[in-house]
């Protein structure tokens, strides 16, 4: 596992308050994580976990794939239900394949599908 230095959450005017949130511990990423996607798509990916302003499931589910050029991002959470898709332009090679983010309350870990 590889540590990430933590990144603080934003607080953003309008933004609903959380009593209870998810990832907001230590953070980790295995080696296929680290050796497969680019680190500017792993920091978006914790960005748009950090970024949600609804209850946070401890299972964040990615699917990467790409369109247009681009990376696309299918960013999904179980309960409560949630979705939302991404264009961004990593301006490097474009992964695909699914992305699992899993908090089990002591840290966080960011896996690719097939080490689960």
């Amino acid at each position: 596992m590889i540590w990430l230095r933590k990144i603080q959450i934003k607080e953003m005017r309008g933004m609903k308050i959380m009593t209870e949130r998810k990832f907001k511990n230590d953070r980790f990423m295995t080696r296929g994580v680290a050796e497969n996607l680019n680190p500017l798509l792993v920091m978006v990916l914790w960005e748009l976990i950090d970024s949600m302003t609804i209850q946070q499931d401890y299972l964040q589910v990615f699917e990467l794939s790409e369109e247009k050029g681009k990376q696309k991002i299918e960013h999904s959470q179980e309960v409560p239900e949630y979705k939302r898709e991404h264009l961004f332009n990593v301006g490097t090679s474009i992964f695909s394949g699914k992305v699992f983010v899993i908090d089990d309350e002591t840290h966080s870990t960011m896996l690719l599908a097939s080490e689960y």
